[in-house]
């Protein structure tokens, strides 16, 4: 059983950058493609970046590209950079884990994604 840990949500005012993380554990985390989504209130969850299994692939939405950034790292943790924040990208940030990615490849529709985090709130104050 994946269970997936969010971390480092919070409070900052806008043009501040905020480090999340996401520990997992269970599961083959090598060979998962994990994604970042956020929800916001009264708005559906919705898509921010993905990092292929292999790290070598990534790819955000419009609205964070140039501002976020995603890592991982062997021991099974996900990273999410978010930097020159706005108000806009205030949120609840899920972590993600897509266990049958494409060879090389990624996912970014929410449906494909079996496993998912608690979440942790950011918000951006302007």
């Amino acid at each position: 059983q994946v269970q997936l840990v969010e971390s480092g949500g919070g409070l900052v005012q806008a043009g501040g950058s905020l480090r999340l993380s996401c520990a997992a554990s269970g599961g083959t985390f090598q060979r998962y493609g994990m994604g970042w989504f956020r929800q916001a209130p009264g708005k559906e969850r919705e898509f921010v970046a993905v990092i292929a299994w292999s790290g070598g692939t990534t790819y955000f939405a419009d609205s964070v590209k140039g501002r976020f950034t995603i890592s991982r790292d062997n021991a099974k943790n996900v990273y999410l950079q978010m930097n020159s924040l706005k108000p806009e990208d205030t949120a609840v940030y899920l972590c993600a884990a897509d266990s049958d990615p494409p060879p090389g490849g990624f996912k970014t529709f929410r449906g494909a994604y079996e496993y998912w985090g608690q979440g942790t709130q950011v918000t951006v104050s302007s």
